[in-house]
């Protein structure tokens, strides 16, 4: 045992005979796939989808049969789908404050709310004007003028629509197009309306109606230009002159002047907001392409054209306005219709709905934001759907808080006016279900199910109350609840998928 070594001949005693290496077996050699999830950890914890992987596998150049050489499995979603599932989920959160696109301030929206609702005091001032008989037991001028704003509603929302979407194609200038062509429009075509149902109305209530769809098409323009300040700046004399003849009546020449004053300066600065197209070298014809889809006739071939919005995509908006608008003077005119001695035209529920439509603006771009959030936050579609669920909820809520405050200050408020309760005030919540839950569905491009079930509405609710059937309080209440629960359905339907809030 103490011997040396034996050596082979010509050998040298400082060299050893060389030992074979043993093989390492091959379950004992690291996995290349774990080798592979090390390396690409980062970028699998945070990938949502296999797919990702694969994309990022075949950027690398990995073709098929190098992975099934390699990797031993089919192909790179093979790899991507082991990869996925052997790395945990984590998302990296951003560097700094996220980027919100929804935020928006409160003030902003409140101010249209009365920018929305100001309009009212017109008829204040405008109310020796309205003589002649009185039509289905409504006070004189009232039929020619719902007439009227019914059109002027209906055209202005599709208007409105067709103007948006030439801004969000970042055509300004199409845009100011599109409403110096539709708004002398609308407005014609509101006042012919008016015409047609005056029937033996006085001139003067022609007139004020006419004038009421000047004022509309004037101010669609500046609503959709973002010139809420300048539009109330325009209202105020009007307003105040209003709010001063209800404790002591302004003379009959005051009364007009502030009328004529207020349309007078919302139609010029309309007409500075669009004069830019005026100055466009195609003049009217440029204006008439961008109102409608396939521009001037003959002059370029249609794979010339510049693609624009659709013109049929803004008939379910202008539809949207009509039903609403329908809804909401059902609701104006409720105590009326039901034969009470209080009732009046321009009742508080209206009003108290006209001024909620600023907090409604607000509360839709809160839920955006709160969406978007949740997309982040949510690990799971299930998690998604509850935190949507809750967001929707929590919104509605804050909507109907603010609609029924409103509601009863403004009952408060108005002369002989009872506070509104049971039926009555569960028929103005319910109402005000339908239509935050309708613009909800039409701010996320599904206006089609909302103008569905508001036309429907508008049109059951019509024919309850041309058959005098039940007590039009009781059957408005029913009509809204009904509309109320199916767009529920319908935005429970929507929103509780991740790929609807892109």
């Amino acid at each position: 045992m103490s011997g040396s070594v034996w050596l082979p001949p010509g050998s040298r005693p400082d060299t050893l005979p060389g030992i074979p290496r043993q093989r390492t077996p091959s379950w004992a050699q690291p996995d290349p796939v774990d080798e592979l999830a090390v390396r690409l950890e980062d970028f699998i914890a945070a990938a949502v989808h296999p797919d990702e992987i694969a994309a990022l596998l075949e950027s690398d150049g990995l073709s098929d049969d190098q992975i099934r050489q390699r990797y031993g499995v089919k192909n790179s979603f093979a790899l991507a789908e082991t990869l996925y599932e052997r790395v945990e989920r984590r998302y990296p959160e951003p560097d700094g404050p996220v980027h919100d696109p929804w935020r928006i301030g409160l003030l902003g929206c409140l101010l249209r709310g009365v920018v929305f609702a100001l309009p009212g005091l017109a008829y204040v001032l405008g109310a020796p004007l309205f003589t002649g008989p009185g039509d289905f037991g409504l006070p004189a001028g009232t039929v020619p003028l719902l007439a009227g704003a019914l059109c002027g509603w209906t055209w202005n929302q599709g208007l409105a629509h067709r103007a948006y979407a030439w801004l969000g194609l970042g055509d300004r200038t199409a845009a100011r197009r599109a409403l110096l062509l539709g708004a002398p429009a609308g407005a014609l075509l509101g006042s012919l309306v008016a015409l047609a149902f005056a029937g033996g109305a006085a001139r003067t209530v022609v007139t004020f109606a006419a004038g009421q769809s000047c004022y509309l098409a004037a101010a669609t323009v500046l609503l959709v230009m973002g010139r809420e300040r300048f539009l109330l700046a325009a209202l105020a004399p009007m307003a105040t002159g209003a709010v001063l003849s209800l404790i002591d009546p302004l003379p009959e020449a005051a009364s007009l002047a502030l009328l004529l004053g207020s349309l007078v300066a919302v139609a010029a600065l309309a007409l500075r907001e669009v004069a830019p197209a005026l100055k466009d070298e195609a003049g009217w014809t440029a204006g008439l392409v961008a109102l409608l889809p396939f521009g001037a006739f003959g002059t370029a071939p249609a794979h010339l054209r510049p693609a624009g919005p659709r013109l049929t995509g803004s008939l379910p908006y202008a539809l949207f306005g009509l039903g609403t608008g329908v809804l909401v003077l059902y609701a104006a005119l409720g105590d009326v219709l039901a034969g009470e001695e209080h009732g009046a035209v321009a009742a508080p529920a209206a009003v108290a709905l006209t001024l909620s439509m600023g907090p409604a603006e607000w509360l839709l771009y809160r839920f955006r934001s709160d969406s978007l959030a949740g997309l982040r936050s949510s690990g799971t579609a299930r998690d998604f759907r509850r935190t949507t669920a809750l967001t929707v909820v929590q919104c509605l809520a804050a909507y109907l808080a603010a609609l029924l405050a409103l509601s009863l200050a403004v009952s408060a408020l108005w002369p002989h006016s009872p506070v509104p309760g049971g039926v009555r005030l569960a028929g103005l919540l319910l109402l005000g279900v339908v239509l935050w839950t309708g613009l909800l569905l039409q701010s996320f491009g599904a206006v089609t199910g909302a103008t569905a079930v508001c036309c429907a509405a508008a049109l059951a609710q019509t024919v309850l109350l041309a058959s005098r059937t039940g007590d039009p309080h009781l059957a408005g209440a029913a009509v809204y609840g009904t509309a109320a629960l199916v767009q529920a359905v319908l935005v429970c339907a929507l929103l509780g998928r991740a790929t609807a809030h892109r």
